[in-house]
């Protein structure tokens, strides 16, 4: 997968109108709302998988992991409440274009999607490390394996 970006390249910012903008950032909206369900599932799977940890190494890395989780987590709740400040100022665009300066506006959705694709590959990295830890603590783990067919 390449970047985040749900828009053609080139200007499209710029010139694109409001309804098209909306759409875009109601996708970014769901989308965030799956990232952060998703990181629940990897805290939750991190949480069960810590009782099973044995060595010092092991729990160092669940712990920092966790942490880039909580961390990512966060990021993910910010960057929701700035979609919804985006979507109002979009609406109020396109009811009373003279309501909130469109330079202005531009400016704010660019930096939303730059902050956004940024997210997702804190996301990925993070999804990536949270199974290569488990994979870790499983295959180290003698009483694990017979319980799970891996």
């Amino acid at each position: 997968m390449g970047d985040f970006k749900n828009r053609p390249n080139g200007v499209y910012t710029l010139e694109a109108n409001w309804e098209a903008l909306y759409i875009l950032t109601k996708h970014w909206k769901t989308d965030l709302l799956f990232y952060r369900d998703d990181l629940n599932f990897l805290d939750n799977l991190i949480d069960k998988y810590i009782i099973w940890i044995s060595n010092k190494e092991e729990m160092e890395a669940v712990r920092n992991i966790d942490n880039s989780i909580l961390e990512t987590a966060k990021n993910c709740t910010d960057l929701l409440k700035r979609v919804d400040k985006h979507l109002t100022h979009l609406v109020n665009l396109i009811v009373n274009p003279f309501k909130y300066d469109s330079h202005s506006f531009r400016a704010e959705h660019q930096q939303l999607e730059d902050d956004i694709t940024n997210f997702v590959k804190a996301f990925r990295n993070n999804r990536k490390e949270v199974f290569e830890v488990t994979k870790m603590v499983m295959d180290s783990n003698e009483f694990i394996r017979q319980f799970v067919v891996v």
